[in-house]
């Protein structure tokens, strides 16, 4: 098979995968929506059977030692090169947390969302708030949020664009928050082209259910330990459901608390079910052999 098969061949997969994406998320029972922060943990979720995976900003930012949700041409600038590894690697479709356009005015955010389909990215989800700040906002003006949608629909149609509504989102009461604004932005944007709509901060059952309702398109909500059950969020009509940044900050109490058990001298620190060394060459891409060659502990 030549090159130019190869890519061709290649294309159509990514297309298909992007049509099951938009597929996933209007069956009866939600896509559940693993975040991952690089490709290991994209590859072990993906392995682990989930239909779809996304990126989590906050994991790929800390990752390099920024902040979240500000903009940084840095984790921009990983966050492509994720994608194009993920493209590479994966077999499921995956979509990709872009924060509000790293800062980017709607040409540049049209292009970005051109080179992520062009790496073989499924969607985006494009933000209106900054939630790398506590308090209510700033929020982006709906108008100039519905710009920067228009813009990734335009450079890249076939994009299932997930647009976050940070209303409730880091404020002192989310309970308390009107859904108005929140129902006028999720009007907004739909008219701008987005396919989604992703409302995080929401846990009360009557509020979803008014969401639910009100928006007609596939409603996204962010996991919250303790106070969602995703058979009762599936009987509530959401269509999808994330975990956001959940599974990175997991990972990272997990780290140190194994790390202290070894400090501390306990006899059987609990590493049941942890890869061994080979399994994880494995998922960043290596062939088998290639990872007993290695020879690594």
């Amino acid at each position: 098979m030549s090159r130019e098969t190869d890519k061709s061949a290649a294309g159509a997969d990514r297309t298909a995968l992007t049509r099951a994406f938009h597929a996933l998320h209007h069956r009866d029972a939600p896509l559940l929506l693993p975040n991952a922060w690089d490709a290991a943990s994209a590859a072990a979720l993906a392995d682990a059977g989930f239909a779809a995976i996304g990126t989590t900003s906050l994991g790929v930012a800390a990752a390099l030692g920024e902040p979240d949700g500000q903009g940084s041409a840095r984790v921009r600038d990983a966050t492509l090169a994720l994608a194009r590894r993920l493209g590479s690697r994966l077999t499921c479709p995956y979509t990709v947390d872009i924060e509000g356009g790293f800062g980017g005015g709607p040409e540049e955010v049209g292009d970005l969302a051109r080179m992520l389909a062009e790496a073989g990215a499924s969607g985006v989800n494009l933000e209106d708030g900054l939630p790398g700040r506590a308090g209510d906002g700033p929020l982006v003006p709906a108008g100039r949020q519905a710009e920067l949608i228009r813009a990734v629909k335009a450079s890249a149609p076939d994009l299932y664009v997930n647009a976050r509504i940070d209303t409730h989102w880091l404020v002192a009461d989310p309970a308390a928050r009107s859904l108005d604004e929140t129902l006028r932005r999720a009007e907004t944007y739909l008219s701008a082209g987005a396919d989604g709509i992703f409302v995080p901060g929401v846990a009360d059952e009557r509020a979803i259910a008014t969401l639910v309702a009100k928006v007609p398109a596939p409603l996204n909500m962010l996991y919250a330990p303790g106070r969602h059950r995703l058979a009762h969020l599936a009987d509530l009509g959401v269509r999808r459901v994330s975990t956001g940044s959940l599974l990175f900050r997991s990972a990272l109490r997990a780290a140190v608390g194994l790390a202290e058990a070894v400090r501390a001298g306990k006899p059987d620190p609990d590493v049941a079910g942890v890869p061994g060394y080979g399994e994880v060459q494995r998922l960043a891409g290596l062939s088998p052999a290639a990872s007993a060659d290695a020879g690594a502990p």
